[in-house]
């Protein structure tokens, strides 16, 4: 994980310019840690983006 990318992806973030999935992809990691990174530097995960990932991560998997 480059540090600029995590850095400038965590500063478009608490600006509101990206969305989380937008930011941690941009910073080269999944979004789950990209939380975890935001929650170290105490920078809030929007109220949006905690209620899509809870719905996600409720959702029961499908092997369709």
């Amino acid at each position: 994980m480059a540090l600029h990318g995590l850095a400038t992806a965590l500063t478009l973030y608490d600006s509101g310019t990206l969305t989380l999935s937008q930011a941690a992809s941009r910073a080269g990691i999944g979004e789950t840690e990209f939380i975890a990174q935001l929650e170290r530097r105490g920078i809030e995960v929007s109220e949006s983006d905690r209620s899509a990932r809870k719905r996600v991560e409720t959702r029961p998997a499908r092997a369709d």
